[in-house]
């Protein structure tokens, strides 16, 4: 190990402790031997490791405080080159999020991009088209079905195409809105389109010809569907999210392989619509790592909306003729025969990681293909973070945009900011919806954490009583040595709305006994979690209204 000594002079600082604030930013920090920042002197010397840490990045660390700066002459990029402090690779919320921060540091940044337009999934083929869909979808649902007994809707006429069209001015308008305005402005940032191939650990190649470097790495290049090894699939006109929110012309039906949360979303919106949808589902039930209990009472609501959905099947064979595709399957034995005239699939999802050259720099993968990230969004190298879809996180497009931001300030600013998903709320937005945060009864389980389940019906929640519209129910799980709440799991319409309270009860330790005591609006469904709560101890449907 070869170790360098570098003295800097510093400007800013004001007092001893200004030095010593400088200090801790360089505390523990890899490839640092020793530092000694002088107040009187206005300098700091580095012994450090030039093959973990380099002078640039020493002097970016002590400019990133925004208070103190380094003087004099240090190399820094010209204008024109191809040199950065920061390459992100992607163009989805990871990046972006990454961007903005990049930018507030001052940091001379890169972002390559490659496949779906910058804004990446969420935008573009994920969260926005398909929310727009399931809303609409639920407008013509709406019109046809009535929960009173009084009022009898007239139907609906769906113009598909129209749709359709006024998804794709949405998705337009909110991918320049939310994404490209928001950096349109920035001094320090250059977009590229095109793929980013690692050459080695400080450079990249974009399509094979421009070579970039940069003092460090962001990879946030997303997921996309995983195809599965099915005999006959990958020959057919098959459609993904990518391809299925851009048909104009409405499928007369519809297969659905998959029975995760997005299969189900886009699922239940283009039944509503007016496509006759088969799902298709390998494992014994929908939303396979949830419990059986709330795939059963979601799947009961879907059938009962007239949805054909099938579970426990083998897919033998995938065919194509001129007008329909068919799906061969076996249950216990048994060959069953799927047709329609389209295929959506929707079987999980594989990193993008392919491309990249990952073998090029030696980057550590997990069994399932994710990079390998800790709590820092650091890998295995010193000078690559990576964030969003492409880890080992949850995948959600807020978790992503988290990931990005601490990235870069754990990259050039000092901080050991780290992701915390132990109170992490997310939803299906099926309808009802189902939503959760924190662990379920299973999870704790095998935590050997001593636990207690709470279960209330929607049909005892007056809220619910009172819209007709008892679908449903909410859990709640508390720790029985300290009361504590530490999960949820709610299949109730619009629940989604109730889980953050939840996932705030759970990151800041709130009792099951304060969750039941509080005050809740009457009527509101939130107060189905104090009536949750109070069934720890309590019959609530021998209680009255207002009792408690």
């Amino acid at each position: 190990m070869k170790i360098e000594t570098i003295k800097l002079d510093i400007t800013g600082m004001t007092c001893d402790h200004c030095a010593q604030t400088i200090a801790k930013k360089f505390a523990g920090k890899e490839g640092i031997e020793s530092n000694h920042i002088s107040y009187p002197e206005a300098s700091g010397e580095f012994e450090f490791d030039p093959e973990k840490i380099s002078k640039e990045e020493i002097a970016e660390i002590i400019n990133s405080t925004g208070h103190y700066k380094v003087a004099g002459e240090m190399p820094k990029n010209d204008a024109g080159s191809n040199q950065f402090d920061l390459i992100i690779i992607g163009g989805g919320s990871a990046a972006f999020s990454a961007a903005i921060k990049a930018e507030s540091l001052g940091l001379r940044t890169l972002m390559v991009n490659g496949g779906l337009a910058f804004g990446g999934t969420c935008v573009n083929v994920g969260c926005v088209p398909s929310k727009n869909l399931i809303r609409a979808g639920e407008t013509a649902y709406h019109a046809k079905h009535s929960n009173f007994a009084g009022i009898n809707p007239k139907g609906v006429n769906i113009d598909f195409a129209q749709v359709i069209k006024d998804k794709k001015t949405l998705v337009a308008t909110l991918q320049e809105k939310k994404y490209m305005d928001v950096v349109r402005d920035f001094q320090n940032l250059s977009m590229v389109q095109g793929w980013a191939e690692f050459v080695n650990k400080n450079t990249i190649l974009v399509d094979g010809k421009d070579k970039y470097t940069a003092l460090k790495f962001l990879i946030a290049t997303g997921a996309t569907t995983h195809i599965p090894d099915i005999k006959g699939l990958k020959e057919t006109n098959y459609l993904t999210n990518v391809t299925l929110f851009d048909l104009e012309e409405q499928p007369e039906s519809l297969i659905v392989l998959g029975g995760g949360y997005i299969a189900l979303e886009i699922a239940q919106a283009y039944h509503r619509l007016g496509t006759r949808v088969t799902l298709l589902q390998r494992s014994a039930h929908v939303l396979s790592k949830q419990t059986e209990d709330i795939a059963e009472e979601l799947t009961n609501h879907l059938r009962g909306e007239g949805m054909n959905i099938y579970t426990g099947l083998r897919f033998l064979e995938v065919t194509e003729d001129k007008h329909n595709i068919v799906v061969l399957t076996e249950q216990n034995g048994e060959q069953k025969r799927f047709e329609a005239e389209k295929i959506l699939v929707s079987t999980g999802t594989i990193t993008n990681t392919q491309k990249l050259g990952l073998v090029n720099i030696g980057l550590q993968l997990t069994g399932k293909g994710h990079i390998q990230v800790n709590e820092k969004m650091e890998t295995n190298l010193p000078n690559v973070f990576a964030a969003g879809d492409v880890v080992n996180t949850p995948a959600y497009v807020y978790t992503a945009a988290f990931e990005g931001k601490i990235a870069v300030e754990n990259a050039f600013s000092g901080t050991e900011n780290k992701a915390d998903y132990s109170s992490l709320p997310w939803v299906v937005f099926s309808d009802p919806q189902v939503a959760g945060a924190g662990i379920d009864e299973a999870e704790a389980e095998a935590k050997n954490i001593p636990f207690e389940v709470s279960k209330i019906a929607l049909k005892d929640v007056p809220r619910a009583i009172a819209a007709n519209d008892t679908r449903g129910f909410i859990k709640l799980i508390r720790n029985t040595e300290t009361d504590k709440l530490i999960g949820a799991r709610i299949v109730a319409p619009e629940g989604g709305e109730l889980i953050q309270q939840i996932s705030m009860a759970i990151k800041y330790g709130i009792s099951i006994k304060d969750l039941a005591e509080n005050f809740y609006p009457y009527l509101t469904l939130g107060e189905g979690i104090k009536l949750a709560a109070i069934t720890f101890g309590k019959d609530v449907s021998t209680l009255s209204c207002c009792a408690s």
